[in-house]
């Protein structure tokens, strides 16, 4: 039996995430609609990210096993016919090994986080943005950020909803950009737990303000403890934007 591997992007805006819910659309879900309406095959595809409800991808990565041989063009052509009504598009599709898994086979993932920080509310990027009004000190972010990398127990930045086995994770990257009005932060890791990133960018966010001194984002590193977090960050400005993989990389910037 053939393996697909999909290169995917998504609005997560109104989706319940990548993850297939009983009661609300998720893009697995389209996805898969999208194969049976092509192929009349019922199938489950598995994703390199299981993002939340309302974020966004432009190099989500999945992959499907279907009985026929299908070319790779018609299988990515007769999707996005179907998908069509959706904001959910196949970028690709490329045959695989049959060892190849889209979540376990992954090396890195890597995230970006956009802010819009200016008074006026965004207008062209609405849904795809997070508005903050007051002025944000990037390099104070960024000194707060340095604090979280490498390897550490993550339990203050993690979801009470997580199902990981474990609050240890390695961070290989969180940097904090401006381009004009634009903030950009980014962050690389071969896995990360439920909500973490978003829960990194609501602390920063305190940082930048001045509401907290760029010492306390290591104090609540080492607390351990989710009260310990600031408010977490809206998912509308979260994208997953890379994924690695052994053969090579996916990535498309946003």
């Amino acid at each position: 039996m053939p393996r697909f591997r999909l290169h995917v992007e998504y609005a997560g805006t109104g989706l319940a995430g990548w993850q297939k819910q009983a009661d609300v659309p998720s893009v697995q879900q389209q996805i898969e609609e999208a194969v049976r309406a092509f192929s009349g095959e019922a199938v489950t595809i598995r994703g390199a990210g299981r993002t939340d409800a309302g974020v966004h991808a432009t190099a989500q990565i999945a992959h499907l096993d279907l009985e026929k041989d299908w070319p790779t063009d018609t299988i990515r052509d007769a999707l996005n016919h179907h998908l069509r009504p959706t904001a959910t598009a196949i970028l690709s599709a490329e045959m695989v090994d049959d060892d190849f898994d889209a979540r376990f086979s992954a090396t890195k993932r890597a995230y970006v986080y956009k802010i819009v920080n200016r008074r006026p509310q965004p207008t062209l990027q609405r849904g795809r943005v997070w508005q903050v009004p007051r002025p944000l000190d990037v390099e104070a972010m960024q000194a707060a950020a340095d604090s979280l990398m490498g390897t550490h127990d993550f339990t203050t930045f993690r979801s009470s909803e997580c199902q990981a086995k474990s609050p240890v994770k390695t961070l290989d990257e969180l940097s904090v950009h401006r381009t004009g009005d634009l903030i950009t932060i980014h962050a690389v890791a071969r896995s990360f737990l439920h909500n973490q990133i978003r829960s990194f960018v609501g602390s920063l966010k305190r940082v930048g303000e001045g509401v907290w001194p760029v010492e306390q984002m290591a104090e609540a590193l080492e607390a351990r403890d989710r009260k310990a977090c600031g408010p977490v960050a809206p998912p509308d400005g979260l994208y997953l934007m890379r994924v690695d993989y052994p053969d090579r990389s996916f990535v498309s910037w946003p």
